[in-house]
């Protein structure tokens, strides 16, 4: 457990804590954990049209302990079926080729795999998920993965 105190600051209190530094993941397959979620809206685009989207947060660690979290679109949509499949099948909430209601009051603790990759923005670097994995066999997923993390 943390010893930091989650608090509001007033308009003339002190701050000090300049927080982690960015870490960039070399890319590669990671495991990870869905740290939260939050429920939104995608406006539209050329690509894609207004739906419904989750927006993940997942934290992900390599093998010296260096660890992010990366900022994940996953569109409610027809188009990106593939990916919500893949998602729900890598944190165990599926099968491949199984039909299945999404639960998304299970997701923010759910562990899975997946690759890592670095986009370029701007001249800036970060990470992006590419893939998710389904699990392997032996591989134990959702919320009961040994804490490696």
């Amino acid at each position: 457990m943390s010893d930091v105190v989650e608090r509001e600051f007033g308009w003339d209190d002190q701050i000090e804590n300049d927080g982690p530094d960015f870490v960039l993941l070399p890319e590669g397959d990671y495991e990870f954990e869905v740290t939260a979620f939050e429920r939104g809206r995608h406006n539209g685009s050329d690509k894609l049209p207004p739906c419904n989207k989750a927006t993940l947060t997942i934290k992900i660690a390599d093998s010296e302990g260096n660890e992010t979290n990366i900022k994940h679109n996953l569109f409610l949509h027809s188009k990106c079926e593939g990916m919500l499949c893949a998602f729900f099948t890598s944190i165990g909430q599926r099968k491949k080729g199984e039909k299945v209601t999404m639960n998304w009051t299970a997701v923010p603790g759910s562990k899975g795999r997946c690759k890592v990759g670095i986009k370029t923005y701007e001249g800036k670097q970060y990470n992006e998920i590419k893939k998710f994995y389904e699990p392997v066999e032996g591989q134990q997923v959702g919320k009961s993965w040994k804490d490696g993390f």
